[in-house]
């Protein structure tokens, strides 16, 4: 349950914070933000008339002070700032999870911000290889439609698969082959496959005897 500290400034409200502080060393019963939001809210109690307060003044300052060992030059408040904008400060020193007042940083910590800093890093995509492959098809005889067995060839489509440049070449008899370049991106596309399960089944065997691979060349 949150407790509430009013007018910090005057009489009443420091005797309330010192009545509450007895018999403990901290305000949530350890050092928390708790401590921090009313050490900024409160001038320095007296020893005297305020013993529990003074002395968990004296606490936290100690604290701080470890935190910051930078060499203070020594500043003077000249009004009371509202408790409201006191609250409003805090809660925006909430929200970084990265801010440590009271201590080195541990080993789990500094691996949880490492494990946060990678995910926020976009990821560098692996850049897939690419080859240029020539390929022989030959069809079946020499009245093969040639030019129906280029359409059947290209239109095997797939990611990662481009056709290039063909040409008729004779092989003997009448009969001539299709030799055909195309780029393939290597982990989308597999010739070996392709020839296996396209190339050579139907309906593409109807014009195509066999498929070899003459050059595969890395690019």
């Amino acid at each position: 349950m949150a407790v509430t500290f009013s007018d910090l400034h005057t009489e009443s409200g420091l005797k309330a914070l010192d009545a509450f502080l007895s018999g403990k060393s901290y305000i949530s019963g350890q050092l928390t933000k708790d401590d921090v939001k009313v050490y900024a809210s409160v001038q320095k109690p007296s020893a005297d008339l305020y013993p529990n307060a003074s002395k968990w003044y004296e606490a936290v300052a100690a604290k701080l002070a470890t935190s910051f060992p930078g060499k203070a030059v020594g500043v003077q408040i000249g009004g009371q700032a509202p408790v409201a904008a006191v609250e409003a400060q805090e809660e925006a020193a909430d929200d970084d999870d990265d801010l440590d007042l009271f201590g080195d940083e541990t080993e789990e910590e500094k691996k949880a911000a490492e494990a946060r800093e990678a995910a926020k890093a976009p990821a560098k995509k692996k850049e897939s290889g690419k080859s240029s492959v020539l390929m022989d098809i030959k069809p079946w005889d020499d009245e093969t439609d040639m030019k129906k067995l280029e359409e059947a060839v290209r239109s095997i489509e797939m990611p990662g698969l481009l056709w290039g440049a063909s040409k008729l070449v004779a092989v003997g008899y009448g009969i001539k082959k299709l030799q055909i370049m195309l780029t393939i991106v290597d982990d989308l596309v597999s010739v070996d496959t392709m020839i296996e399960e396209q190339l050579t089944v139907e309906p593409l065997n109807e014009y195509i005897q066999s498929c070899d691979i003459v050059a595969f060349n890395k690019i």
